[in-house]
């Protein structure tokens, strides 16, 4: 990353199926819910990282996904989340397994601001990321205890949301944290958010203009551009001719003629903070990490920090491809498995391999 100066990491560090993150002040989340004792994050791992990070001039941005992609918590506090492994899990959750925290709950509530709260504390980053996508409004319209936590306050769930935004996010800026959402906190819902707040646009680059119409400041890393994990096909079982739903791979001649700017205002311009390459994990590891990710991610170093090639012209694929090629070998001498971009034939002869050469 420091090689093409990406300078944050964005840590998305717990889901739905693994807690593997030991909180001091919750050990149960990561014992009963990490994969095992020895694929856990411990806070000295975790100081360890960030240390190393920063010593690279990387900032390390974790985020806490709620009040979805929480099933795991479950293992724990059963009574804090509401379809908790419940079947088909389609029906209940964007993937398996399904499980929500009971937002509209006030013990809820307090246990996710103390939570949040717990690890931001531990953090140098004036940043911490609470998630906020992909909430299933199915899941509670059958949860009973969410249902009668409703009518008894005769509230709404967007209002129940609401509180529940309001109150983890105030112990974050009481933390001196800045929240991180994903656009649907912006988009799906009527919540509100601290003018400080900052929106990931995720689902559509088309997305960008209306997150910023509303003011807020914005991290572009669209799925149709920057999603490194598409292509690879569906991972989910019983679905041989499935494809990822991000279909198809990205390339990075593709996410290099990203506009971030595109369909905003002048004055909305400033709202634009950089983007990111996004690798969503359930097909990668250790074994094919380097491969997924380098070079692809490189190609976001001129978009968001020059909008322009080093020698001022406009951006443009043919001439970048020159200098991938060269960032790449540097990462091969350097031991990285990064892909070849082109036979190497063409590497050796710019232009030769251009469509209409």
């Amino acid at each position: 990353m420091s090689w093409v100066k990406i300078n944050t990491f964005h840590w998305h560090i717990t889901d739905s199926q693994s807690f593997p993150l030991m909180v001091a002040d919750y050990p149960e989340l990561a014992i009963n819910g990490a994969y095992s004792s020895e694929e856990m994050y411990s806070e000295s791992d975790v100081q360890y990282l960030v240390e190393y990070a920063a010593a690279r001039g990387i900032d390390i941005l974790l985020e806490i996904d709620t009040p979805g992609h929480t099933a795991i918590i479950g293992t724990t506090y059963p009574d804090y989340v509401a379809c908790f492994d419940a079947s088909p899990w389609a029906s209940y959750a964007n993937e398996p397994p399904a499980g929500q925290l009971r937002f509209a709950l006030p013990e809820v509530m307090t246990f996710t601001a103390s939570l949040l709260s717990s690890i931001a504390k531990t953090l140098p980053s004036s940043y911490f990321s609470t998630g906020g996508d992909e909430l299933n409004t199915n899941c509670y319209t059958n949860d009973l205890p969410t249902q009668q936590q409703l009518n008894a306050t005769g509230m709404t769930l967007n209002d129940a949301l609401n509180n529940f935004t309001q109150t983890t996010h105030g112990a974050l800026i009481a933390q001196g944290k800045t929240p991180v959402v994903w656009e649907e906190m912006v988009l799906n819902w009527n919540v509100t958010l601290s003018n400080d707040t900052i929106v990931m646009v995720w689902i559509s680059s088309e997305d960008a203009a209306a997150v910023a119409e509303k003011g807020f400041r914005i991290v572009q890393a669209p799925s149709n551009y920057f999603y490194l994990d598409c292509g690879a096909g569906e991972w989910i079982g019983d679905d041989p001719t499935g494809n990822s739903w991000c279909d198809p791979f990205k390339t990075w001649s593709e996410s290099y003629t990203f506009d971030p700017l595109a369909n905003l205002t002048e004055a909305q311009y400033e709202l634009v903070l950089g983007g990111e390459q996004i690798l969503w994990a359930e097909q990668s590891g250790p074994q094919n990490l380097d491969s997924i990710v380098w070079p692809r991610a490189a190609s976001s170093a001129e978009i968001f920090w020059s909008a322009k090639q080093p020698t001022g012209a406009a951006l443009n694929v043919t001439e970048a491809l020159p200098r991938l090629h060269d960032v790449r070998y540097r990462m091969v001498q350097r031991g990285l498995n990064a892909i070849p971009l082109q036979p190497q034939w063409c590497a050796l002869r710019p232009d030769a391999c251009d469509l209409y050469a």
